[in-house]
């Protein structure tokens, strides 16, 4: 599996940003999907995942009703629009996959490069 996240950038407080990740070399159809970041100094967070077939998300309480997670397993593409954006929410955010999406997920199985999201205050 090969992911490839795009569409960061530096956006002001309050702005939107849209990241989209493109998988190869697979199809999404048996992975639990999802996002997490990594701010210098910071431990790695699970951001947010989507269960294979949608049927199941998960947002960690510091993005939840700001952010939204979809994936498009015909494009092999997932997408995370983020709102409300944050001096916090700064990070360099990668998507990954990991079985099974839940509370405990942080995207251990497989990752790509990430895309780098800087939100000033």
């Amino acid at each position: 599996v090969q992911l490839q996240a795009s569409g960061g950038g530096l956006v002001q407080a309050g702005g939107s940003l849209t990241l989209s990740c493109a998988a190869s070399g697979t199809t999404l159809d048996y992975y639990d999907i999802g996002w997490f970041r990594q701010a210098p100094g910071k431990e790695r967070e699970g951001v947010s995942c989507v269960s294979n077939r949608g049927g199941t998300t998960y947002y960690a309480d510091s993005v939840k009703g700001r952010f939204t997670i979809s994936r498009d397993n015909a494009k092999v593409t997932i997408y995370l629009q983020m709102n409300s954006l944050k001096p916090e929410d700064t990070a360099v955010y990668y998507c990954a996959a990991e079985y099974p999406c839940s509370s405990r997920w942080s995207g251990r199985d497989y990752w790509g490069q990430g895309t780098l999201v800087t939100v000033s205050s």
